[in-house]
C-alpha cells in the first residue's frame, strides 16, 4: 500500500534511503527507521541506478473543475451567500455544492466539497461572530479614522487621563470550554443556580503620557447591578484618585445616560465623555477584561454560591491590574489609532 505523505516527501524518502545504503548503513536498520521492507529497499537502489526513482502521482479520478474554475469558485463565494439566494452570507458544504452545480455543472457530495474548500481554496471552518442588523459600518469606520484622532487630539491638549470603561455580569453558570474526558462519556458541571449574577465595572486607564496604563475595578456589596448613581461614584473616585481631567470613552446603553448621569457630568467640567458609535463593542478594551477572564481563568468555573464567585472573581481581577502588557494588548486588539 502507498504510504501517506506528499509526492515530495514521498521522494525525499526514497532517495534518502538509497543514500543510506550507498553509505554502507544496514538495510535492516534503514528499514526500520524509515518504515520500509528490506526488499523494497533494494528495488529502490535499483531503480536509482536507472534513474527511474522520482515517485509518481497517485492514480486517481481526474478532477473535474479546473483550475480556473476553482477560481471563479472562489470569486462566487466572495460574493456572499445572499448574493446567491439565500438568506444570510454564512457558507456551509450543501450551500457550496449548490454553487458548483448551478454554476459548473458539476454534483458532489458535501464531503468533497469540505475538502475543495480546505484544500484547493484554503478556506477554514469558522464560528461567525454576531453583530446587530441596524449597525453602521461606515460610521465606525468614520469614528476611528477621523472622530477618535481628534478626540485624542483634545485629551492631549487637556493632559487628560484616557478611560475605557465598560460593566459586565458574572453568572453562576460558567462560561463553557471544551475539555478532555473518555470517549463518550460527556463531562457534566452541575450548576448551583445557573442564573445569579454578579455585576462588576472595570476601566482601562491611559495616563496623559501615554507611559502608564492600569486596571480600576469595583463590584457593589449587596452583588447588584450598577446603575446611574452607583457609575457616578465609580467615575468620581476615580476623578478624585487622579486629580487631572479625564476623557470618558464607554458604550451607549441607557446607564450610561439618564438625569443622574447628566446632572453630575454637567457639575464636572474636567470630566469629557465620547460614547463609542452604536453597536461596536469591539472597540472598547475593558471588554476585554471581560474577554480574557471568562474564557480563561474563570472558564468552566461552577462555584457553589455568589460568595466564592466574588472572592474569586476579585482575585482574578487583582491578578490582572499588575500585569500591564495584558492590558495593553486589551487597547491594541481594538485597533485604535493611539500610541502607547
Amino acid at each position: 500500500m502507498r504510504p501517506k505523505g506528499s509526492l515530495g516527501l514521498l521522494e525525499w524518502r526514497r532517495f534518502r534511503a538509497v543514500e543510506l545504503m550507498e553509505k554502507g548503513e544496514q538495510p535492516k536498520l534503514i528499514g526500520r527507521i524509515l518504515g520500509v521492507s528490506t526488499a523494497c529497499l533494494y528495488r529502490w537502489r535499483r531503480m536509482a541506478r536507472t534513474a527511474t526513482l522520482q515517485a509518481k502521482p497517485a492514480p486517481g479520478r481526474p478532477s473535474r473543475l479546473t483550475g480556473r474554475d476553482y477560481e471563479d469558485l472562489e470569486k462566487l463565494l466572495l460574493e456572499g451567500a445572499t448574493a446567491h439566494g439565500w438568506t444570510n452570507n454564512l457558507w456551509t458544504a450543501a450551500r457550496v455544492g449548490e454553487v458548483i452545480k448551478r454554476h459548473f455543472r458539476v454534483m458532489y457530495h458535501p464531503d468533497h466539497v469540505s475538502r475543495i474548500l480546505k484544500e484547493r481554496l484554503n478556506w477554514t471552518c469558522q464560528r461567525p461572530k454576531s453583530q446587530r442588523i441596524d449597525r453602521d459600518d461606515d460610521e465606525i469606520k468614520w469614528w476611528v479614522t477621523v472622530a477618535f484622532s481628534q478626540i485624542i487630539a483634545n485629551a492631549e491638549a487637556r493632559a487628560s487621563y484616557l478611560l475605557f470603561i465598560d460593566e459586565a455580569g458574572f453568572m453562576l453558570g460558567p462560561t463553557v470550554r471544551r475539555t478532555y474526558a473518555p470517549c463518550g462519556r460527556t463531562p457534566v458541571n452541575k450548576v448551583a443556580n445557573p442564573h445569579s449574577r454578579i455585576s462588576v465595572i472595570g476601566a482601562i486607564t491611559v495616563s496623559p503620557q501615554r507611559r502608564s496604563v492600569s486596571l480600576a475595578y469595583r463590584l457593589l456589596s449587596n452583588n447588584m447591578n450598577f446603575r446611574g448613581p452607583t457609575i457616578v461614584q465609580f467615575v468620581r473616585e476615580l476623578h478624585s484618585n487622579f486629580s487631572a481631567p479625564l476623557t470618558i470613552f464607554w458604550d451607549r446603553i441607557p446607564i450610561h445616560g439618564g438625569t443622574v448621569i447628566e446632572e453630575f457630568l454637567a457639575s464636572a467640567s474636567e470630566i469629557v465623555v465620547e460614547p463609542f458609535p452604536p453597536y461596536a463593542p469591539e472597540l472598547n478594551p475593558a471588554d476585554g477584561i471581560w474577554r480574557c477572564l471568562k474564557n480563561g481563568p474563570l472558564a468552566n468555573f461552577t462555584p457553589p454560591d455568589l460568595g466564592v464567585l466574588r472572592d474569586t472573581l476579585t482575585e482574578e481581577l487583582d491578578k490582572l491590574r499588575v500585569q500591564s502588557h495584558l492590558l495593553r494588548s486589551f487597547i491594541r486588539f481594538t485597533k485604535l489609532p493611539i500610541r502607547l
